[in-house]
Parts: structure tokens; sequence; C-alpha cells
């Protein structure tokens, strides 16, 4: 049994049907990447997991224990901590106060909070000097590097990412995803949403491809790539050489 399990997954906004019968499981310390195009539906797992889209049918179990149905909250509370698309960065808020609010569900003095929010700064050095810096003022690969640091002070068994590298400069991305790297190394779990295929898969040990609501194919780095339908459709085209 894998530390979550999704179970033949339906979402439903209004009569648009957004995944139909979708069933995965993640293995725990696992870096899983999610995959397709826009609109196939991967926002829109996460949401289903994190407790922002119930499901219309279907199972989510942590641990072997059925979540689906449980407030966001509360799930939070269990282990799983969400970075959504966009960043959601608190514009009137300093990066540390943004920072600390990923721990707002746990039960902890503001000074341990505080010193923890400060730690995190040791993880992304290139938000160090910006601590007290206003949200809106920072950069956009500022604010991510913000908001993921805000989901690991959760503390999570499993980290949702929406997204991480949209809409940042090259040489951003490669921070991103190194940190990524080095998230997974100390131990978490982590399901990727990412249209960059390419930086999804050098950090994924899995991957599965949706297509229009469904899975189309799950494999690991290696099989995605080697099956070229999937990989000109989905995937960017030719596959990247070693140098690459």
């Amino acid at each position: 049994m894998g530390l979550l399990e999704v179970r033949d997954l339906r979402v439903h906004y209004g009569e648009i049907e957004a995944l139909r019968g979708v069933s995965f499981s993640i293995e725990e310390g696992a870096v899983m990447a999610l995959l397709g195009s826009n609109g196939a539906g991967k926002s829109t797992t996460l949401r289903a997991i994190s407790g922002l889209a119930p499901p219309s049918s279907g199972s989510i179990l942590l641990d072997g224990q059925p979540i689906a149905g449980l407030s966001p909250r509360a799930i939070v509370r269990l282990g799983i901590a969400h970075v959504p698309e966009g960043r959601r960065v608190f514009p009137g808020l300093s990066a540390r106060e943004n920072i600390m609010l990923g721990a707002s569900n746990r039960s902890a003095p503001s000074a341990a909070i505080r010193r923890e929010a400060d730690a995190m700064f040791e993880l992304f050095p290139d938000i160090r000097g910006f601590a007290d810096a206003l949200g809106w003022t920072l950069s956009g690969g500022q604010q991510q590097m913000v908001a993921l640091a805000r989901g690991l002070m959760a503390k999570p068994r499993l980290l949702l990412l929406d997204e991480p590298s949209l809409g940042l400069a090259p040489v951003i991305v490669q921070a991103v995803f190194r940190i990524i790297a080095d998230i997974h190394r100390r131990s978490a779990t982590v399901l990727l949403v990412e249209q960059n295929a390419h930086m999804a898969l050098k950090v994924a040990s899995w991957g599965f491809v949706l297509e229009s609501g469904r899975l189309a194919l799950g494999g690991d780095p290696a099989t995605l790539w080697s099956n070229e339908s999937i990989r000109d459709a989905y995937l960017g085209g030719a596959q990247p050489t070693a140098t690459a």
C-alpha cells in the first residue's frame, strides 16, 4: 500500500467532468510527476487531494485511511501540504510572515515558529536577504521560494506542488528544481504538477500523463520518454540528450 492511494477519482465542476476515473498510488519517499496539456485535470487532481475540489465519486486514502470529504485544514493536519499554482503570496506581509503562515495549523509557540521560519532561509538562500521585504516587492522567483518554504512549514509527509516553474526565467527554474530535489533528499514525498516535463522527469522517480481527465500512461521517466506519441503530444517533442 502506498502513502497515498487515489482510486477511480471523479470530479465535476457543474456539468463538466474534470476527472474521469483517475487511479494511482504514491510510495512514501517518492517524487511523482503528473504531466499533460492545459486542461487535462492536473491541478484538479491536487485540489481534490487537498480538499479544495470535493470528489464526485471515488476514494483518496492516506495510509489506508479515507480523506475525501475532509476539510482542507483537516487534511493539512494529517500531513498533506499544497503549494498552489500562482504562488498566492500575501502582498502586504513580509516574506518571513508569509512563511510563518504555513505553520498555522500546528500547535507550537510563536517563538518556535519564527525560528523555524528563519531556518527556511538556509534552505532558500536566494531569499535570505529579503526576509523583511513585503510580498508585493518580491520577484516571481522569490515569491515561488516563499511559497515552497511556506508549504514546508506545515512539516508535510506529502507535498503537492502545482506548476512551481510557471512564469519563471530559466535560471530561476533551475534553482527551483534544485530545491525540489533537496526537499526530496530530506525524505519528503512529492506529487509534482509541471508543464516543464524535461525538468519534472529529471527529479521524478515515476510519472503519469493525464489526457482529458483520464490517465493515458504511467511509468518511470525512461518509459515515458520512449513512447513517441506521448512524448510528442505532452512532453515537448524530442527526448532530451544527456547534456540538455
